[in-house]
């Protein structure tokens, strides 16, 4: 490790620590009312009631610039827009496929696109197509679906390797989407000279879609091979395998497939476009909170080019489409706290339903939306009629807090019954066999989630999530010239993450000293997420304090706005450089938060700031 692995993170926290210093003003009591009788502050009573920014035609610009320009980042290097996309099917154990290269050579690799469906062939040469020797396996697990595999048949022992006949045997139903044959030079063998049946013909009808070599652009990893062949066999109306989480999120990853194909592109699309439209939303947030169009802008940008936010919406999981989600409940929460309107809450009460749907994580959420509520009409005890508002509005949201919700959840299992052999339309909803499989998955996933007992080398648990200590590697390629490498992981922005900590033990101090709702708002719900995951023992990663981190901009944005009300000198200052630095840091991180080819002195010199960091 080099000497500025040490002094980098050492100017980060001093950064932080004097950016914090000058928040200091804003915990004094100046600028509240005296009272000369009793020689005491006068306190303001605490309420959620506040003045609501109204969005003009330069926010709208500003925000429309921050999104097209965060979208052509996130866009680029996205993932291949080709893959195989016919398949040689194997519908049973022991069917085969036969294929006749033309002449003998020296079999060096066998490059494959493994499609749904799990198992393994069996690998055999012959020479005369009479006499087959044993060649090896190439594995199709369930973690190798959709990737283009190698197998060199010399590193796994065999012992001759020439061949002119090649055969495939199945060991059940599989489907493999394309095959590359190399010699023991590394040259690809054309397949227009191989004979073969009209049924392998699936095999080597794409060639033009076999990569230089396997990697994330043309291949799925970590939790996509999960998600993203679940978005397909809703769309094949198979049975799925993933089953541990609601059906929603994967439903919409299938939206990228059927306009893009079953590729990385496609079953990466939506969650990256659901990532962008985080933003224009996030906007929105912040100027109904602080009424200012710098904290807005300064905040959306700080949130868009945050690494997490970055990495998590380009991978093809649920986790991008729950943080969307909660944007919106809390989003439409705080416009009905603030200004007592029943339509927002009925709002907020439809995108807690499309949460839940999604992943569990937004029910999370949505205790702290009960808490939000339940204080706003504690802060309503006074009013006239209390009783019979307070009463009505229960039964309000009974209907959009439980009913509705339930009806989205309910109804996002859908694929489940038709692939069961239901008969699609609303009377399957009806039937007892559907509500079995909507009843039998929740309590698969409730088990599932309760035992789960499992290790992995970049777990953390949620102390080391506040203070960035360990992220989670997603990726990890080294190349033959020993010097470079291709990496990215799941990990805050440092200083986004100390400065939004520090934000929020501010905004926990906000709220006694200056009774402020904002604040209590912002923590409630930063809390929400937080809190269940200091209970849960089961394994955890960075990337489930994502929807935290929403809540610590928030906290952010906060304190730059009681700056900003207080007169505080240059404030503006303040909020420019976290935005500054912030945005510096995503561009010098940006190698191992997209996988781009780099040079091992730049990712172990510069960016590895903690032993922890796996760069």
């Amino acid at each position: 490790m080099s000497w500025l692995t040490y002094i980098l993170p050492a100017l980060a926290a001093a950064f932080v620590i004097l950016i914090a210093r000058q928040w200091m003003p804003v915990f004094s009591d100046g600028h509240l009312p005296y009272n000369p009788d009793t020689g005491k502050t006068i306190r303001p009573r605490f309420t959620f009631d506040a003045a609501s920014g109204c969005l003009t035609g330069r926010d709208g610009l500003m925000c429309l610039v921050i999104t097209v320009c965060y979208a052509v980042v996130a866009f680029t290097g996205l993932g291949d827009m080709t893959a195989p996309q016919s398949w040689c099917r194997f519908t049973e154990r022991g069917q085969y496929a036969l294929i006749d290269l033309g002449d003998e050579y020296d079999i060096g690799i066998v490059r494959y696109y493994a499609g749904l469906h799990t198992g393994s062939y069996e690998l055999q040469f012959s020479d005369d197509g009479d006499v087959w020797r044993d060649a090896g396996s190439l594995e199709q697990a369930y973690a190798d679906l959709f990737k283009w595999l190698d197998y060199f048949p010399e590193s796994e022992g065999v012992e001759d390797t020439t061949a002119r006949y090649i055969r495939l045997v199945a060991s059940d139903e599989l489907s493999l989407g394309e095959l590359a044959i190399y010699d023991a030079e590394g040259n690809q063998l054309d397949a227009a000279g191989f004979d073969y049946d009209v049924g392998c013909a699936p095999l080597f009808d794409e060639q033009d879609t076999v990569p230089v070599r396997p990697s994330y652009m043309n291949s799925s990893y970590f939790d996509e091979i999960y998600h993203a062949r679940t978005a397909l066999e809703h769309i094949e109306n198979i049975y799925p395998y993933e089953i541990t989480h609601p059906p929603l999120g994967k439903e919409i990853i299938g939206i990228g497939i059927r306009l893009f194909g079953m590729t990385p592109f496609g079953w990466r699309f939506m969650g990256t476009l659901f990532g962008v439209l985080m933003l224009p939303i996030l906007y929105v947030l912040l100027k109904r909170l602080t009424r200012s169009s710098a904290i807005s802008a300064c905040g959306t940008i700080i949130f868009a080019f945050d690494f997490m936010h970055f990495v998590q919406t380009r991978i093809a999981t649920i986790d991008t489409y729950a943080v969307f989600f909660i944007l919106l409940m809390y989003l439409f929460m705080w416009r009905f706290v603030s200004s007592g309107k029943w339509r927002y809450l009925a709002l907020s009460g439809i995108f807690f339903g499309l949460g839940a749907a999604s992943k569990w994580t937004c029910i999370y959420a949505g205790a702290g939306l009960a808490v939000i509520w339940l204080i706003y009409w504690i802060t309503q005890g006074k009013k006239p009629h209390f009783a019979r508002r307070f009463f009505a509005n229960c039964a309000f949201c009974l209907v959009f807090f439980v009913a509705i919700p339930l009806v989205i959840y309910y109804a996002s299992y859908y694929h489940y019954g038709t692939a069961r052999g239901l008969e699609g339309g609303i009377s399957m909803y009806f039937t007892r066999d559907y509500f079995d499989i909507v009843w039998d998955n929740q309590v698969y996933m409730w088990e599932y989630h309760s035992d789960l007992v499992s290790t992995h080398p970049y777990s953390s648990r949620w102390y080391q999530w506040l203070v960035d200590a360990r992220p989670i590697l997603y990726y990890l390629e080294y190349f033959p010239d020993g010097t470079t490498k291709s990496a990215f992981g799941a990990f805050m922005n440092p200083i986004f993450c100390w400065a939004g900590l520090l934000a929020l033990i501010a905004n926990v101090i906000f709220i006694f000293k200056d009774r402020d709702g904002r604040a209590a708002f912002i923590v409630i719900g930063y809390l929400a997420q937080l809190l269940p995951w200091v209970l849960i023992t089961r394994l955890t990663f960075a990337y489930h304090y994502f929807p935290s981190e929403v809540f610590l901009l928030l906290a952010l944005a906060n304190v730059w706005l009681h700056m900003k009300e207080q007169g505080i000198f240059k404030w503006e200052r303040n909020m420019y450089a976290v935005t500054a630095v912030s945005s510096a840091l995503f561009v010098a991180y940006y190698p191992v938060l997209t996988g781009l080819r780099c040079a091992l002195w730049y990712t172990r010199g510069f960016l590895k700031w903690f032993p922890s960091w796996p760069f």
